[in-house]
């Protein structure tokens, strides 16, 4: 499967941004999607991840109740909607995929890798 993320830019805090990820392949609603960002001088690090089904979704306890991941397998994209951005939110966020329904939140998991957007939060 390949992975294309997009929505990105530059936000003022307490602002939203939606994230998507498009993928290719119809098997696109077996896989697992992650959310994972990677600030400079820093290792990437998880963000949230949604099951095949959608039925499971799980966030880092940082984004709880300010990003959401859901998804569309008829448009086989996965998005993450990000409100009350930080300018600690500021980083490349990527997405990434595993076959298989288990949600996990190891970077080591995930064999599949979209190319990152920039999301930048001013304060």
């Amino acid at each position: 499967v390949q992975l294309q993320a997009s929505g990105g830019g530059l936000v003022q805090a307490g602002g939203s941004l939606r994230l998507s990820c498009a993928a290719s392949g119809r098997t696109f609603s077996m896989y697992t999607v992650g959310w994972f960002r990677q600030a400079p001088g820093k290792e990437r690090e998880f963000v949230a991840a949604i099951s095949w089904s959608g039925g499971s979704t799980y966030s880092a306890d940082s984004e709880k109740g300010r990003f959401t991941i859901s998804r569309d397998n008829a448009r086989n994209t996965v998005y993450l909607q990000m409100n009350n951005l930080k300018p600690e939110d500021t980083a490349v966020y990527y997405c990434a995929a595993r076959n298989g329904g288990v949600v996990i939140t190891a970077t080591t998991g995930y064999a599949y890798w979209g190319q990152g957007t920039q999301v930048t939060v001013s304060s």
